[in-house]
């Protein structure tokens, strides 16, 4: 596998390793022939749901699981061949993070644990891509009114603001949205936001104009639309709008939410609708639902945008398949190009940066 011009893009997928999954794949965007092509293994460990890119494409980072451990484990990216080679992990007793992110210089990582409800920071070397033990650990504490999800907190993401002020963290199980400082590795609370009860905030994903964010919530379905105040960290609710149709009655759980580079299109990922939802945002960036696009498989965990925004790739966990999209940026339409993409397991997907 080799990225020979701006016609080829190297992505990522994490995986479940329960089944036939050995750890991380890597494939090939084939821009020219619209097609992705090369799928092959590309790092072999337990359980890699999510992966991160640094954003100079120097390092790649997982959620891993060992022995009775979970942590994070970074590698090195060969930008030609789209080849890993790992540079060290952290682990600790428990269950692997389920959502990790690194910062623009490539100096922290942070990582959000579901099965603990905590968030952990670790400090990297900009140099080499070493990790350094958990230099922070938050618990979270708390429930929320779903007894069968909300026992007690489940942080589900972890990641920065665009001006890198602060982390937030989303979390399912306290129906909560909290932002975090970090200095010198250690996480101190800056903010907090309580959404409604029992809707279960999954992700969230920021506007290019780094002031309106939107989260996603998994057990009620919705998205919602709020405004970054970058003094305080907070956030303010502008805006609430489902992602299923008003009829389905079904089983659905949101997974990821992703926006376009210039702020015009928001996707929504439905598990159950095996749908994307796809919206357009005004200048304020409040939502008008624009369309359903079909998953074409089973439990779309994640999706994600090529560097030219022209594709839209989708992860299908359930029926370990992906499918490709070619967009029209000029009318938002989508078009159908592959849907017998196999990757086993698959969750989270990502490119290098361009």
């Amino acid at each position: 596998m080799k990225a020979l011009s701006n016609q080829q893009f190297i992505g990522y997928v994490g995986t479940y390793t329960r089944g036939d999954s050995k750890g991380v794949y890597r494939f090939l965007l084939d821009k020219e022939a619209k097609k992705i092509v090369d799928v092959k293994e590309a790092a072999e460990l337990k359980n890699p749901t999510y992966v991160t890119v640094s954003s100079d494409n120097q390092y790649l980072f997982a959620v891993k699981a060992g022995d009775e451990k979970g942590g994070v484990a970074g590698y090195s990216i060969n930008t030609e061949t789209g080849e890993l080679e790992e540079i060290n992990d952290q682990l600790s007793p428990g269950a692997n993070p389920c959502h990790v992110s690194i910062n623009k210089d490539n100096t922290a990582v942070v990582t959000a644990n579901y099965h603990k409800g905590t968030i952990e920071s670790y400090q990297v070397n900009a140099d080499n891509g070493q990790l350094s033990p958990a230099a922070s650990i938050i618990q979270h504490e708390g429930s929320g009114p779903n007894l069968e999800r909300q026992e007690k907190a489940h942080a589900h993401y972890s990641g920065f603001t665009p001006d890198e002020k602060y982390v937030i963290a989303v979390d399912l199980g306290i129906d909560k949205v909290n932002t975090y400082k970090l200095v010198d590795g250690k996480l101190t609370e800056a903010s907090s936001l309580s959404v409604k009860p029992g809707s279960g905030p999954r992700h969230i994903a920021f506007h290019p104009n780094g002031e309106t964010a939107y989260i996603i919530t998994e057990l009620s379905s919705e998205v919602i639309v709020v405004k970054y105040n970058p003094q305080d960290g907070s956030f303010t609710e502008l805006q609430t709008i489902s992602t299923i149709p008003a009829d389905f009655n079904e089983n659905n759980q949101c997974s990821a939410i992703h926006v376009t580079s210039d702020g015009s299109t928001i996707y929504a990922g439905n598990r159950g609708h095996n749908s994307i939802a796809v919206y357009k945002a005004d200048g304020a960036g409040k939502l008008t639902f624009i369309e359903h696009l079909s998953s074409e498989g089973n439990w779309p965990r994640d999706f994600v945008l090529d560097p030219s925004e022209e594709f839209l790739v989708v992860t299908n966990e359930k029926s370990s398949n992906m499918a490709l999209y070619e967009r029209d940026k000029a009318t938002n339409t989508h078009t159908l190009l592959q849907s017998d993409i196999t990757v086993p397991d698959p969750v989270c997907v990502k490119f290098l940066n361009v």
